[in-house]
């Protein structure tokens, strides 16, 4: 234990200044003879401890170090929130090493090996379109007064850090290349390779060097003639740039909650970010991320003329209802095309009906489960030809507001309740601000049409066609003749 400094001064006084002993100067000063006897010659001093001095509580031996060791590895692959901590780290050395030590020397342990085990990273560059990274985000939006979670699709070419996002219900395979898909139109050509992780969305086996893509990915990257690229399993940072895009668009666009109607507007204005951000200039760059996209446009591989098309597409049987079943939900489509073979699409947000090559239905794309979606105009023909239907009709209810249901179901006759649903479908639901002011088919049809605006122009000139009045002077004379 050190002295105090007025100590150490009086007891070199006395040794260079007196003739007093050891022994007499312990009793001078009370203290005892052996911290006399340490300062006494002055090669101690109290403000300096000799490298190694002081009591150890234990020692970690090798077998101990290895364990700890291999706990903070085994962190790198655990979530981030199930790490060990010192504390666990010593509760397992005790009851699977039978380690006798004290917990402080293994805590000093895990902070100094923490301090010195992490990942160092190299520095890399980029030639003009050479390489795109891809990654899925999430996100959470208000849509249409719901609050839910959605994924963004973000992708940034390596050499200038030009962006592409855009958001998706899912992450699936279409989703998945309908991104890569407008984000190389969005860019205007294809990079030499396609960065990635492990996801299986694209990789059907393996992982990393090893991964093999899946069939329609490697359809897509022949297409556009790009080499895929996996990164190895919990590395994230061979794919760093778009790591960071992922946290810049959540924190930069998604602050505060998007409040938006549908998931094409929220598209709409993440174009419109990445369109912004080709005036961000970043940190260490001479040019602006467009400039830099500039020089990179003589360097993409052309798009082909074919456009790969990255939807989940089936034949199907519409059914005596006119739906059309995909992907665990019902779609309707016109009463015409019941019991014909209907080809289906389905993308990342959309989901379309054809026959024949032409699209006679399109829908946003429900992930629940069994769910029935119905249009109404599906089946109004159908509907006209069989009025009595009207009142248990499920395209009715389950399309119309509340309101109009109500005012239709106290109309005289189907055929009126028909008559009010074919002029609903021609005025949209500017008719429902009529409702309060009509008891019949005929006066809503007042109000509408009183208050529809032609567009045609108005001829106000009156022309008039003036009599012949010969006739009767004839009259006259022969009156006169009588």
């Amino acid at each position: 234990m050190a002295i105090a400094m007025e100590i150490y001064e009086k007891i070199r006084y006395y040794r260079e200044h007196t003739d007093y002993s050891q022994r007499n100067v312990a009793k001078i000063l009370g203290v005892s003879r052996n911290t006399v006897k340490k300062y006494w010659e002055g090669q101690t001093v109290p403000w300096e401890r000799k490298p190694g001095s002081g009591r150890k509580n234990d020692i970690i031996t090798d077998e101990v170090k290895s364990f700890i060791i291999k706990c903070i590895e085994i962190d790198k692959k655990a979530p981030r929130k199930q790490n060990h901590t010192a504390h666990k780290i010593y509760e397992r050395l005790v009851a699977e090493c039978g380690f006798e030590g004290c917990e402080a020397s293994v805590r000093r342990t895990v902070a100094e090996l923490r301090c010195n085990i992490h990942d160092i990273f190299v520095p890399l560059s980029y030639e003009p379109a050479e390489a795109v990274q891809v990654d899925w985000g999430e996100a959470t939006i208000i849509l249409s007064g719901c609050k839910q979670k959605i994924q963004i699709w973000c992708m940034r070419e390596c050499y200038s850090g030009d962006i592409f996002v855009i958001a998706f219900y899912r992450q699936n395979e279409e989703s998945f290349l309908e991104g890569i898909v407008k984000g190389l139109e969005h860019f205007g050509g294809t990079p030499q390779k396609i960065i990635f992780d492990n996801a299986r969305v694209a990789v059907k086996e393996g992982f990393g060097h090893h991964a093999k893509a899946t069939d329609k990915y490697l359809s897509l990257s022949a297409h556009y003639s790009f080499r895929p690229v996996f990164c190895n399993p919990a590395q994230g940072h061979e794919k760093g740039l778009v790591e960071g895009l992922v946290g810049l668009v959540r924190r930069n666009f998604f602050v505060p909650v998007p409040n938006i109607s549908t998931i094409g507007e929220l598209n709409t204005k993440l174009l419109e970010f990445c369109e912004k951000y080709r005036r961000h200039k970043i940190s260490g760059k001479n040019m602006t991320v467009g400039e830099m996209a500039e020089n990179c446009k003589e360097h993409w591989i052309p798009l082909p003329p074919y456009r790969f098309d990255p939807s989940n597409t089936i034949q199907v049987k519409a059914d005596d209802f006119s739906l059309v079943r995909f992907d665990h939900n019902k779609y309707s489509v016109p009463y015409q095309y019941s019991s014909r073979m209907i080809t289906v699409k389905g993308s990342g947000n959309k989901v379309k009906m054809l026959y024949n090559g032409n699209i006679i239905a399109e829908y946003d794309r429900d992930y629940h489960h069994n769910c029935t979606h119905y249009c109404l105009e599906h089946y109004i023909g159908l509907i006209e030809k069989r009025p009595r239907s009207v009142y248990n009709a499920a395209p009715i209810k389950e399309t119309v507001p509340n309101e109009f249901y109500q005012f239709l179901m106290k109309l005289d006759s189907p055929k009126e309740i028909v008559k009010a649903l074919k002029l609903y479908l021609d005025t949209g639901e500017g008719l429902l601000k009529h409702l309060p002011y009509a008891d019949s088919y005929d006066a809503l049809y007042s109000c509408v049409i009183g208050n529809t605006t032609s567009k045609a122009p108005i001829d106000t000139e009156v022309k008039i066609i003036l009599p012949d009045l010969k006739r009767y002077d004839s009259l006259l004379k022969g009156g006169d003749s009588v």
